[in-house]
C-alpha cells in the first residue's frame, strides 16, 4: 500500500521533475522545515527518499506533508535503492566529509547548509573528492538567492561608491533556542564545538568570510575576538565573535553574534567615494548627506533558490559558480580556522 501511494505520488508530478531524482540525509538542520515544502511540490525535482533515524523528527516530517516519502534509518541503504542524482545533507557540519564520502563515488551530487566544513582540512578533502568523481558540491546561504545582494555587488563593481577597501558585516540574531522537536536536536548540535566546528564564530562568521571573499578576494591576514557572554545558554561556544580580516589595500570589519535584539544579514561595502548598505530586500546608495535606494531586478528563475540553480547546473553540465561554488567555500573554512587559531593565540594570523 505504502509503495502504491508512493507511485501515484510520483505520476503526480510535473514531468520536468521526474527527470532528476533526490534524495535527504538528516533532519538535525532546522533549515531543512524551511525547504520541505518546496521539495514536496516537485517542481525541479522529485523527492524520492528521505534519511532520518530520529523517530521524532520522522513523525514530524510526515506530519509536515511528507508521508508518502519512503524514509531510511540508513542513508547509504537509501543511496543504494533510491539511486539519486542529488543529495541535500541536513547533518552536522562535522559530517560533511562523510556525506561526500558516500556520495562522490556514487556520482551523486551533493548540497549542504553552510559551512562547507566544520574544519579546514575537511573541506579540502571534500574538493578533492569532488574533483576527483566530477561531482557538483554546492553550499547554500541565504543571501546567495537575495536579489539586493547582487545589486549590491554590481554597483561596488560598476565603481558607483569608487574603489572598495572597507567592509563591514553584521550577521546574526538572538541565537539558537532548543524549543520545540525541530529545534532541539539542532540547539544541541550547533552549540557544540566539534560538531559545529566554533559557536556564533562558524554559524555567522562564514557569511562574513564570504562576503569578504568575493568583494576583495583572500585576505593577507585574519584577526579574531570572541565573547562568552552567555554560558549559562551557551556553557561550550563563544555567543560572540569579531573577525578582522586585512589585505594590502583594504580591511573588512566583521560581526556574528547570538545576542542580538534582532535579526540582521547587513553589509555595508565603502569606496572612497560613498558606501552601500544592503539588507534583504534593499541597497542603499550614501554619498555625503545624500541616500537613494537603488533598483532591484528580479533574479533569473534558476538563481531563485538552491534546487533550481543545482537542477540548472546538471542539466547545462556546467559547474556551480558564484557564492555556493566550492572553491570560494573552502576558502570560507580557511579564514574561520584562522580566526579560531587567532582566539587561541590572540594574535593575527597570517594565510599562506
Amino acid at each position: 500500500m505504502k509503495r502504491l501511494s508512493f507511485c501515484l505520488f510520483l505520476l503526480s508530478l510535473p514531468l520536468a521533475a521526474q527527470q532528476y531524482k533526490m534524495a535527504v540525509i538528516g533532519m538535525v538542520h532546522s533549515h531543512f522545515w524551511g525547504h520541505l515544502p518546496t521539495m514536496l511540490k516537485g517542481e525541479q525535482v522529485q523527492l524520492a527518499g528521505i534519511a532520518e533515524p530520529n523517530p521524532e523528527l520522522v513523525a514530524e516530517a510526515k506530519r509536515r506533508g511528507a508521508s508518502a516519502v519512503p524514509f531510511y534509518a540508513d542513508y547509504r541503504k537509501m543511496l543504494d535503492e533510491v539511486k539519486p542524482d542529488l543529495v541535500w545533507a541536513f547533518v552536522e557540519n562535522n559530517r560533511h566529509l562523510e556525506i561526500v564520502e558516500a556520495c562522490a563515488p556514487r556520482k551523486i551530487n551533493v548540497i549542504f547548509e553552510k559551512p562547507l566544513a566544520a574544519t579546514y582540512k575537511e573541506a579540502v578533502e571534500i574538493r578533492k573528492l569532488a574533483q576527483q568523481h566530477d561531482i557538483r558540491v554546492m553550499t547554500n546561504y541565504q543571501m546567495a538567492w537575495w536579489p539586493a545582494n547582487y545589486a549590491a555587488y554590481a554597483a561596488a563593481k560598476a565603481g558607483d561608491v569608487g574603489q572598495v577597501w572597507r567592509l563591514h558585516g553584521i550577521v546574526g540574531h538572538g541565537g539558537p533556542g532548543s524549543q520545540g522537536v525541530t529545534n532541539k536536536y539542532f540547539f544541541e548540535w550547533l552549540t557544540d564545538p566539534v560538531k559545529n566546528g566554533a559557536g556564533a564564530l562558524m554559524d555567522f562568521g562564514c557569511y562574513n568570510a564570504l562576503w569578504s571573499l568575493w568583494y576583495l578576494g583572500r585576505p593577507e591576514s585574519v584577526y579574531a575576538q570572541v565573547n562568552h557572554l552567555r554560558p549559562e545558554t551557551f556553557p561550550k561556544v563563544e555567543d560572540n565573535a569579531t573577525l578582522v580580516l586585512h589585505y594590502k589595500n583594504g580591511v573588512g570589519i566583521y560581526e556574528g553574534s547570538w545576542d542580538l535584539p534582532r535579526g540582521f544579514q547587513d553589509l555595508e561595502v565603502f569606496g572612497l567615494k560613498g558606501s552601500l548598505y544592503m539588507q534583504n530586500g534593499k541597497v542603499e546608495l550614501r554619498q555625503g548627506k545624500e541616500t537613494r535606494d537603488l533598483p532591484l531586478e528580479p533574479l533569473p528563475p534558476e538563481r531563485t533558490e538552491p534546487i533550481a540553480y543545482m537542477v540548472s547546473c546538471m542539466r547545462g553540465h556546467k559547474p556551480v559558480e558564484g557564492l555556493t561554488a566550492l572553491d570560494i567555500n573552502v576558502q570560507v573554512v580557511e579564514i574561520i580556522d584562522a580566526a579560531k587559531q587567532s582566539v587561541k593565540t590572540g594574535r593575527a594570523v597570517p594565510l599562506k
